[in-house]
Formats: structure tokens, C-alpha cells, sequence
């Protein structure tokens, strides 16, 4: 018998707020999700304003987190021609996001789910999915 660590609904909430309030400290409407272990969608926020194209990418990301136990970026960085990662964005059926902004959600050493955020340039996403997964820290402390 398994037991599996996954965020609630109240954390997925949590997240979001920590997220939105750097978002708008920085003057950018995002999209914001936030998935369980498996990748599947827990709550999902598109601030006024946030792009339409945001609306998927931002969930992708964190699908793509919370699936592969690393951020977004991490594949980024490697997944260029003529490396052995490269490819690996077109699986999870064209899912597999290799945009920074997704983030794995790691608390007490499990991987309980991801968020993703889309709306700014990648480093701007990555800060508010580090502001987000900071503010449920702070909460659960």
C-alpha cells in the first residue's frame, strides 16, 4: 500500500496568493496553476490581463514539474540539438514544457505537485512560482 504526499486544494490556493502578489509587484497579469504529483490541475488563476497563450503554457509547466521532479528550466538549459536530452519537449503528448516558469513543490522530501506560471519573460515566471512555493512554506511553518 502506497501513501501519497499531495497538496489540497487550500494549498493550491496558498500558492496562488504567494504567486499573484509577486505578480503584481512587478506589474504583469499572469496565469497561474498549480497541479497535483501526477500533473493533474488543482486550481488554475488568470489575473485580468493575463495572455491567452498563458492560459495552457502555464498549466503545461507545472504538468511537466510535477511529472518529471524538475523545474522547467532545468530542461531549458539542456535540451538543445545534439544533446542526449533533446526531444524529450515533444513527449507527455506535446506537453513537456521546456519554458522556465514550472516548479516541482517539494515539502518534507516529497514531490507533492507544481506550479507554473506564464505571463512574463521566463526569469519573471520563475520568480513568482518562487514566490509562491516561499508563501506556502511560510504558511506551513
Amino acid at each position: 500500500m502506497l501513501t501519497i504526499k499531495r497538496l489540497s486544494y487550500e494549498d493550491a490556493l496558498t500558492l496562488i496568493k504567494g504567486a499573484e502578489t509577486k505578480a503584481r509587484e512587478i506589474g504583469l497579469p499572469m496565469c497561474i496553476a498549480v497541479v497535483d504529483e501526477s500533473g493533474f490541475l488543482i486550481a488554475f488563476q488568470r489575473m485580468d490581463g493575463g495572455k491567452p497563450l498563458s492560459t495552457t503554457l502555464a498549466q503545461d509547466k507545472a504538468h511537466t514539474s510535477a511529472i518529471s521532479f524538475k523545474s522547467t528550466q532545468a530542461y531549458n538549459d539542456v535540451c538543445i540539438p545534439g544533446n542526449s536530452t533533446f526531444g524529450i519537449h515533444t513527449s507527455a503528448a506535446g506537453r513537456f514544457s521546456i519554458v522556465g516558469g514550472g516548479i516541482p513543490v517539494e515539502i518534507d522530501g516529497a514531490i507533492v505537485g507544481a506550479i507554473g506560471l506564464s505571463g512574463g519573460k521566463p526569469e519573471q515566471d520563475i520568480a513568482c512560482a518562487e514566490a509562491g512555493i516561499e508563501h506556502l512554506r511560510n504558511s506551513l511553518s
